[in-house]
């Protein structure tokens, strides 16, 4: 899988989690209209459509913990196969520790340069993930 496809991925499920947002925020007003209209049973369904909230909420936070874990994985993977630099600025030539993977474009290397520079590796290093707002919850009662 290429670096283009990972960020289409990442996009993808971006728009289908404010897609959820939107459906669940319709559901609550329709739910919110039927309760002040005198649905006996309107305000428990929106309390249940709360709850269902939160654990979308939840599920999509784990979603982000879990992207955000494999961003820092391939980060430390790119680290660590950066040349180790002597003091002054120069590669280490057999002083201390070794060389441990020359610099290049292509290759492992250039992958995980470019997965680093892409879209969602750079969303990921901000923090930044999917998810129901705080605001769309509270908005539902």
């Amino acid at each position: 899988m290429d670096i283009q496809t990972v960020d289409q991925q990442y996009q993808q499920l971006q728009v289908q989690s404010q897609q959820v947002g939107q459906q669940l925020q319709s559901l609550a007003t329709k739910l919110q209209s039927a309760a002040q209209a005198g649905h006996p049973e309107a305000r428990e369904w929106l309390l249940d459509l709360r709850e269902t909230a939160l654990a979308i909420q939840g599920q999509q936070q784990q979603m982000g913990n879990t992207l955000q874990a494999i961003h820092a994985l391939w980060q430390n993977q790119a680290q660590q196969m950066m040349p180790t630099m002597a003091p002054g600025g120069y590669p280490n030539q057999g002083y201390g520790q070794p060389m441990n993977a020359p610099q290049q474009s292509g290759g492992l290397f250039g992958a995980l340069g470019g997965f680093l520079n892409s879209g969602f590796g750079r969303a990921m290093e901000m923090g930044a993930g999917i998810g129901l707002g705080e605001d769309l919850i509270n908005k539902i009662l």
